[in-house]
């Protein structure tokens, strides 16, 4: 008789446990395992059982409800959809140069990698080529920004066809110090996102708070607004990835609690189900960004809607950088 596979999670007081079952016998538990597919990550099933009207805050705090609740009930838990794969991505901002990029490179193919992650990294655009042509192909390249279209009079800006040309498979779009630093409206990188799609790019849209708007508990109105600029320009969602990036934690050596992270992924998921489709909230990868870093990315991989890491400064050092990717396998061990 045919067997089945699925994974159930428990909200205990000590944590998640996560336990695999099958409907074989117990004497044939073994060749059930086996026969298991391969761990791509934890999901939640119940996307769509509020109404869109109760709105993005009204999930926050359905959220910390459930999170503060002591009760022993059980959620099913199914693989993530998509590529099925954690994802981290590396954002090198404007540094280095050609040496210490070289010497990056070096230490990147040199470094043994899990299997089952989707890594990027985004170079200076000037360095490119040279990245595109040393590194391994196990990891895609990126670019920081992209333009609203092909190109023409715009000193300073890089199109997404020339992005396309040099070999950059995904752009970073959205990120906090585009907004925030240089005036960026939402409007403008949902145009960005819009036409990026057209030549095929992926894309890391990234949304956040400030520290002021945390305190001030518009976190979610905040996020929301940004998400809706995505969602207004991009037709379809199969080849974008999510970046919740608090701006308080960007480059501040403090970060985000996983409870915290957890608490934003899984109430940006309900938006997506409420205001997108629940395929897409299921399928679309969730990452954490804000001063990840070797020790702290095991504990943050370990929740459920924390589908990877986009990573600043601890990505211009190989093995830390490397470590984080490699964080998949806690994971893996919560769903053992």
């Amino acid at each position: 008789m045919a067997h089945t596979c699925r994974l159930v999670h428990s909200a205990t007081a000590t944590g998640s446990i996560c336990a695999r079952s099958s409907s074989r016998s117990k004497g044939s538990s073994v060749a059930a395992v086996a026969s298991c597919p391969k761990f791509v990550g934890l999901r939640r099933l119940d996307y769509g059982s509020k109404s869109g009207s109760e709105g993005f805050g009204a999930v926050l705090g359905a959220v910390s409800s459930s999170s503060s609740s002591s009760s022993s009930s059980t959620r099913g838990i199914v693989s993530m959809g998509g590529s099925g794969k954690f994802f981290v991505g590396g954002n090198w901002k404007c540094n280095g140069n050609s040496e210490s990029i070289k010497k990056l490179v070096d230490d990147l193919n040199s470094a043994k990698l899990e299997d089952d992650v989707d890594v990027v990294v985004a170079p200076p655009f000037v360095y490119i080529p040279q990245v595109v042509s040393t590194l391994t192909k196990r990891i895609d390249v990126a670019g920081q920004n992209s333009w609203t279209g092909k190109g023409g009079a715009f000193t300073g800006e890089i199109s997404a066809d020339m992005l396309a040309d040099v070999g950059s498979k995904w752009v970073i779009l959205g990120h906090s110090e585009r907004r925030h630093v240089l005036g960026e409206s939402s409007d403008t990188i949902g145009k960005k996102s819009a036409y990026a799609a057209t030549k095929d790019l992926g894309i890391i849209a990234c949304v956040g708070e400030k520290l002021e708007e945390r305190e001030s508990g518009r976190t979610l109105d905040v996020v929301s607004d940004q998400l809706q600029a995505f969602a207004d320009s991009l037709p379809d969602w199969s080849n974008v990835v999510i970046a919740y990036e608090p701006v308080w934690a960007i480059g501040t050596g403090k970060v985000a609690t996983p409870e915290q992270a957890q608490e934003v992924h899984a109430a940006i998921r309900k938006w997506l189900s409420e205001k997108v489709s629940p395929e897409v909230a299921s399928k679309t990868r969730i990452i954490y960004g804000g001063s990840v870093n070797g020790p702290n990315s095991s504990e943050l991989a370990k929740r459920e809607d924390i589908d990877g890491f986009l990573v600043g400064g601890a990505s211009l050092k190989g093995p830390e950088f490397a470590t984080i990717v490699n964080s998949v396998t806690s994971k893996k061990k919560v769903a053992a």
